[in-house]
């Protein structure tokens, strides 16, 4: 009897949301449209700052008072409260640097329903800028529908990130480190960088140490590099460690290697911790993009941190690669296109995606190798490198989705309408050729 009697004095809010969800009115139970309007059309907008938030609330006709909160946790907590006593399910604010996380956080923890934005939707027009307005005219396109949201991924995927993108930072700084270390090795006047093509292998390692410990004896320093056998038999290799090092610069080789340690060491837990995560979650995933010619554990470790390894996210293979920056822009006024550079993306994706195409185009028998020497016969190698990385994203696209592994032997299908463009574009250029030499095709 008790159900009976909320629902009866319930019976109007139970037809609004009947209403929400069917799109259908009851006949026999009044809406109560005010009810319908507090829950549907009251939105909040964030205007998040280093030190602030400015809140504003709009319920499609006026907007709230705009209320400023700190961004320590309990002023945090105070505003999500605030939220929830008004009856707000919906919140919108900007991707301001690194400080919306931690409010993203907290009101994903209180039951709200939030979207991130770029603030390049958001930008006010001209000689409107403010904070108080900046929050009005989020919950105002929040509200009428015209704000698109960032992809949030779940928060395994965002552990996993954090170690992809401090290892891609370390390898910089290991790579920073070797250029300090052979800038203070040639300052002493050992040339030891002429002889060897890689600044990072054991050779180059030992004669720093070496040269830590005090020894400058170049016979025995030669002693310590690997193969190089025509630099020691023309004796460039004993030349090139032939130099003056003094104390202080032995002292600051000193520091340099005990930072590249460092970096090496951090480096190696995040790839631990990489590989623990992926092979305990995404194990299927991980095999199959190692499929794929030019991408090894490393490589498709961060592929998965970028991407997600859910394909669902994206809408096809063109969404994918237009959001890691990877798609010719749509640049395009009365049927001329003005610029056919490539968008803005995932930077941490794109990188690692361009280093793979590398790898791809080098690697013996394969798709890739051949694509990237027929296309940087009519275009410069960069841009033929980038092609060849958005080639690998669409597989590694495809390969996610349908969850089969990567297979050479397939023919690759070309779009019917670009050949018959093509065929017409070099049939033009055989007539323009044939007129200037005066030849009949």
């Amino acid at each position: 009897m008790r159900n009976n009697e909320i629902f009866e004095n319930n019976k109007e809010k139970t037809a609004a949301f009947l209403y929400i969800a069917t799109g259908l009115a009851s006949q026999h139970v009044p809406i109560n449209f005010n009810f319908l309007k507090q829950i549907i059309m009251k939105v909040c907008g964030l205007d998040v700052h280093k030190d602030s938030i400015f809140c504003a609330i709009y319920n499609g006709k006026t907007y709230t008072e705009v209320k400023v909160y700190e961004t320590f946790t309990n002023s945090i907590l105070s505003m999500g409260n605030y939220l929830q006593s008004e009856g707000v399910k919906r919140v919108a604010m900007e991707s301001t640097s690194t400080y919306w996380i931690p409010i993203w956080d907290i009101l994903v923890e209180m039951g709200f329903e939030l979207t991130l934005v770029n603030s390049n939707q958001t930008k006010q027009m001209p000689g409107r800028k403010g904070d108080e307005e900046d929050a009005q005219w989020i919950s105002l396109l929040l509200h009428k529908g015209l704000l698109r949201g960032s992809m949030i991924p779940g928060p395994i995927i965002q552990e996993l990130r954090v170690y992809s993108r401090k290892y891609t930072k370390l390898v910089q700084q290991q790579t920073q480190a070797l250029v300090k270390m052979d800038r203070i090795m040639v300052i002493s006047g050992i040339r030891i960088s002429s002889c060897v093509s890689n600044l990072g292998n054991k050779s180059v390692m030992n004669i720093v140490n070496a040269l830590i410990e005090g020894e400058i004896n170049p016979d025995k320093l030669s002693s310590l590099v690997y193969a190089n056998r025509e630099n020691k038999r023309t004796g460039k290799l004993r030349e090139a460690l032939t130099g003056n090092l003094k104390d202080s610069h032995r002292r600051e080789l000193k520091w340099a290697k005990q930072e590249y340690d460092l970096f090496e060491d951090q480096a190696r837990e995040c790839l631990a911790e990489m590989q623990r995560i992926c092979e305990f979650h995404y194990p299927q995933e991980l095999k199959l993009i190692t499929t794929i010619p030019g991408i090894s554990l490393i490589s498709a470790m961060i592929i998965i941190a970028e991407t997600g390894a859910d394909m669902s996210v994206f809408e096809n293979s063109g969404k994918l690669a237009g959001w890691a920056g990877l798609r010719p822009r749509n640049d395009e006024s009365a049927g001329k296109y003005k610029s056919t550079a490539t968008t803005k993306g995932n930077k941490y994706l794109r990188t690692i995606l361009v280093q793979i195409a590398w790898a791809a185009s080098r690697t013996k028998g394969s798709y890739f190798m051949e694509k990237f020497n027929r296309l940087a016969l009519r275009k410069s190698r960069k841009k033929a490198l980038v092609a060849i990385a958005r080639k690998i994203l669409v597989i590694t696209w495809n390969l996610l989705n349908e969850k089969t592994p990567y297979n050479p032997n397939l023919i690759h299908i070309y779009d019917p309408v670009k050949v018959a463009a093509k065929i017409a574009y070099h049939e033009k250029e055989i007539e323009k050729a044939a007129k200037l030499l005066n030849k009949a095709v």
